[in-house]
């Protein structure tokens, strides 16, 4: 291991927020009535440089009641969609003017490569303006005809009221504003609860809000683990949950909501399939590789850490894919040329590592890394490769959530097929081959809720989402601002 893993390469400026007291509640900065805290600590060096409070039922209380009182009496409701528009284009420019600071307190929290959270305010913003640009959607009349004629019912698309928007700690802004955006839009309110790690990033967030001149009670942000989460998801003014996270959260989640019957939105877990087609162009695989199958350090939900190879080329592909990991340097997440950073908690760290062992145990061939690293501080583990990776085998079959690749191998195209859809997730895919119109006959294919070919990216015009253990519902698009719509059907006589 290179020195940089060892000591920062890179100095950390300290925060403009590090120990902090209080929540957003009712258009004020508030203090917390809690006397739990959760630290905040750096994982590329194990400081603790900061914390939240964590959450108490007081502090739930006052934030969904906050919520509630301007859903039913405050103005953000009864305003035209294209004027909550143009108030998302003007935090669209605020979360932008404040994106160098964005980066760096993400980075601090999580260990995301400053190359990766640098784009986070502008894909924020992006979204942002996306969001807005469906307003007409909202306006537009929607009127259908009774079959029999003699009558017609007119659609209406109300907000489905207070909501609960609950973040992970890998993408921590852009998993909250693809949230946030489609509720503001369709008149919704929120109470915003990043992960416990990443709880200094979304004031930002706020801050855009409130310069924005958003309405006190709109956006709420309450900080907290578990118990706070739960309480929020439970509380009675509650009227939707969004949950960004992990499949077995996501299931209580999914229990609770069930129980309430109160709808919710799940994007979870995934072991998603890369299928290399036996014409693949492994220079150009190459290229996307990173990106696609070990994004922000292998800390990503959709990413492909399953590589089908065909026999015929599996060595092959072992090699390429070896040196392209190899090669890309792992270091301080602050120096602009790190591709790999450390894991965003010690509790992943584990994660990983538990991981690692069972694949040696189990019989699979680390090609590079394979261990963690070597270092006095923070949670670093190698970039790493496995091959003859067998179906069976742990490492092919539960989501790592770090920069661990499992290379499979297939003996024609109905069994790589197979393998991709023998998991329970189905969240995301790639398909990498010469021949476009083959790949996308093979992306049909798989039971999965994206599908991307020679390269994977989110669209902010097309649904995402999972399918099984990956979740429930979707984002982006039309039809993720449905999610915060309640529908109602006004039947009226035409003669």
């Amino acid at each position: 291991m290179s020195a940089v893993h060892a000591r920062p390469a890179v100095a950390r400026s300290e925060p403009r927020w590090t120990h902090v007291d209080d929540h957003y509640v009712d258009g004020a900065w508030t203090r917390s009535t809690a006397t739990a805290r959760l630290p905040l600590v750096d994982p590329a060096t194990g400081r603790t440089w900061g914390s939240v409070p964590d959450g108490s039922a007081d502090d739930v209380d006052a934030a969904l009641d906050a919520a509630d009182r301007a859903f039913r009496t405050g103005p953000w409701p009864r305003t035209t969609p294209s004027q909550r528009a143009a108030l998302l284009l003007r935090i669209a420019d605020e979360v932008e003017a404040r994106a160098a600071e964005t980066a760096s307190v993400n980075t601090l929290e999580n260990g995301s490569p400053i190359s990766e959270t640098r784009g986070a305010a502008a894909n924020a913003a992006g979204i942002l303006r996306h969001v807005a640009g469906l307003a007409s959607w909202l306006e537009t009349e929607d009127v259908r005809p009774f079959p029999a004629g003699g009558a017609e019912t007119v659609v209406r698309k109300d907000p489905v009221g207070p909501c609960v928007l609950i973040a992970p700690w890998n993408f921590p802004i852009n998993l909250m504003v693809v949230k946030l955006a489609p509720a503001l839009l369709a008149g919704c309110t929120v109470v915003m609860k990043p992960a416990p790690g990443t709880s200094l990033s979304i004031r930002f967030v706020v801050e855009a809000c409130e310069a924005a001149g958003l309405p006190p009670g709109v956006v709420n942000l309450v900080t907290g683990g578990g118990d706070t989460g739960d309480r929020l998801v439970r509380h009675p003014r509650t009227a939707k949950v969004a949950f960004t996270g992990s499949t077995p959260v996501g299931r209580r989640i999914a229990a609770a909501c069930g129980d309430l019957l109160r709808p919710v939105t799940l994007e979870l877990g995934g072991k998603s399939s890369a299928i290399v087609l036996p014409d693949a162009d492994l220079g150009q695989m190459s290229s996307a590789l990173i990106r696609t199958c070990l994004r922000n350090t292998g800390q990503t939900c959709y990413i492909s850490t399953r590589i089908l190879a065909p026999s015929a080329r599996y060595e092959e592909v072992v090699d390429m894919v070896t040196r392209t990991v190899a090669a890309a340097p792992q270091g301080d997440p602050f120096d602009e040329g790190t591709v790999f950073g450390p894991m965003a908690s010690k509790a992943q760290y584990d994660v990983v590592r538990g991981h690692l062992e069972s694949a040696h145990a189990e019989g699979a061939r680390a090609t590079t890394g394979g261990r963690p690293a070597e270092t006095d501080q923070g949670w670093f583990i190698e970039p790493t490769v496995f091959a003859d990776v067998t179906p069976d085998m742990r490492i092919a079959r539960e989501e790592v959530f770090g920069p661990v690749l499992s290379i499979l191998r297939y003996d024609g195209l109905d069994e790589a097929v197979a393998l991709a859809n023998d998991t329970s997730f189905g969240l995301g895919g790639v398909v990498f081959s010469a021949d476009r119109a083959a790949a996308q006959a093979v992306a049909e294919r798989m039971d999965t809720g994206s599908v991307g070919v020679n390269f994977f990216g989110s669209n902010h015009n097309a649904p995402f989402g999972g399918r099984h253990d990956s979740g429930l519902g979707v984002e982006y698009g039309i039809e993720g601002l449905s999610q915060y719509v309640a529908f109602k059907s006004i039947h009226r006589r035409t003669g």
